[in-house]
């Protein structure tokens, strides 16, 4: 989250949020999408989706703990 000269970091930490939110809808639609498949008795075509979920969930896990590093760096015990 680097912030430009004279950029508000509140704006830097709503982007984060904005695109940890987008990584999780795009989990929650490979897991409806894999699910199908598997209701279908299609594993192969589930369990990519399932994985690629799993991805997604991970990539925004990754920007929430990014955000969370830089709240401790901040943070006055």
């Amino acid at each position: 989250m680097e912030l430009t000269e004279g950029a508000d970091p509140r704006d830097a930490a709503a982007r984060l949020y904005e695109e940890a939110a987008a990584e999780l809808e795009l989990a929650a639609q490979h897991c409806r999408t894999a699910a199908g498949h598997f209701r279908d008795r299609n594993v192969p075509r589930g369990t990519a989706h399932a994985w690629a979920a799993q991805g997604h969930a991970l990539e925004a896990a990754e920007r929430l703990a990014r955000q969370s590093r830089e709240h401790a760096r901040k943070s006055i015990p």
